[in-house]
């Protein structure tokens, strides 16, 4: 029987590359989001992926979406936490808000789902725990305190977790991803995205497939003794 995998915020840009991928490399994939039905029906329909619907930043949604997801798939062996959001602004203009929610979805959405799943993978002997930091979680980003910090504390959170799973053959580790062509940078203004790119090495952004190939090896049984790290994705961006 196929191991399971969930990949939150997984039927778009990055997080749909990484569900295909898993699914590529045999696991039973569904991919959690949180807001846009549209998309997500479309993304299921194009892939053959369930696609899961509940915030991971809500405690009590996340156990309940993933219960949802173990009845009707199978024990959750594999959990990558892709689901993240931005409220950009310099910390003077920042409101409470825009602080809480990017720590409420990027890092409490770890904490969320690993206690819905790492149990089950712990008692059972295996799991493998992928979670999406960022260049910005090491190197830091003007006008994104929030977005760096909980981007820094999940790479934290991953050394952790690690040391609580290794010796139970769950292995935990990040992916650091630099600036990748997804939407989100595809709506920054021409003449800063040339900036970004003109400090990148290799010269061009990355692609969403390629943190999906880093995610793809840290979930296979090849990768056993990898543990506790955080595998840096920029194109020699930061190197860390």
């Amino acid at each position: 029987m196929a191991r399971v995998a969930i990949v939150t915020g997984g039927t778009r840009g990055i997080g749909e590359a990484i569900s295909l991928a898993l699914k590529d490399l045999g696991y039973t994939v569904a991919a959690n989001y949180a807001g846009n039905v549209e998309k997500a029906t479309a993304f299921t329909e194009r892939t053959g992926i369930p696609a899961y619907r509940w915030d991971v930043g809500d405690f009590e949604a996340t156990q309940a979406g993933c219960a949802a997801v173990a009845a009707d798939l199978g024990p959750i062996d594999v959990v990558v936490n892709n689901a993240g959001i931005t409220r950009d602004g310099v910390l003077h203009k920042m409101s409470f808000d825009d602080w809480n929610e990017v720590m409420r979805i990027n890092l409490g959405g770890c904490f969320n789902m690993a206690k819905a799943t790492f149990p089950g993978m712990r008692e059972r002997g295996w799991g493998r725990i992928v979670n999406i930091g960022s260049i910005n979680g090491q190197a830091g980003q003007y006008g994104q305190v929030n977005y760096a910090a909980a981007k820094s504390g999940i790479h934290g959170f991953t050394k952790a977790l690690a040391q609580e799973g290794a010796k139970f053959g769950v292995t935990v580790n990040a992916i650091a991803p630099g600036y990748i062509d997804t939407e989100m940078v595809a709506a920054v203004p021409a003449p800063v995205l040339e900036k970004i790119v003109a400090k990148i090495p290799v010269g061009r952004l990355g692609h969403a497939e390629e943190i999906a190939r880093g995610v793809a090896f840290l979930c296979s049984e090849e990768a056993g003794f990898v543990t506790g790290s955080t595998m840096s994705i920029n194109g020699g961006q930061h190197m860390y």
